[in-house]
């Protein structure tokens, strides 16, 4: 399984109700696709950089998980049929492997 990113940008004119509904969505699809969701996070009503369709604004939400490939097919037609959701974004993380430094033995300086 690979650690992936996703960042939804919903309809500013969706409730706190509505996006809390879409939150737990999509975190019931990642988990019953054998995915596990690491973190989630509301980043809230934002400014867009251009229009999308006639919205000025969107409400983002950004998901961290691990799950197969083939997950994100069917979260991405998911994506697309939903009529809140006006944008989504899929990001494949590295994961980092932190590599111990060895330890310097303290020799005694030669004089």
């Amino acid at each position: 399984m690979r650690l992936y990113e996703t960042v939804l940008i919903l309809k500013p004119a969706m409730s706190d109700q509505e996006v809390a509904d879409v939150m737990e969505k999509t975190k019931a699809a990642i988990g019953g696709g054998n995915g596990e969701v690491v973190s989630q996070d509301n980043w809230g009503r934002r400014k867009l950089l251009h229009m999308i369709g006639k919205s000025r604004e969107g409400v983002y939400l950004y998901f961290k998980y691990r799950a197969a490939p083939a997950l994100l097919e069917k979260l991405g037609h998911s994506f697309k049929v939903s009529d809140s959701i006006l944008r989504h974004s899929f990001t494949l993380m590295r994961e980092r492997k932190v590599k111990e430094k060895p330890k310097k033995s303290k020799a005694p300086a030669a004089a």
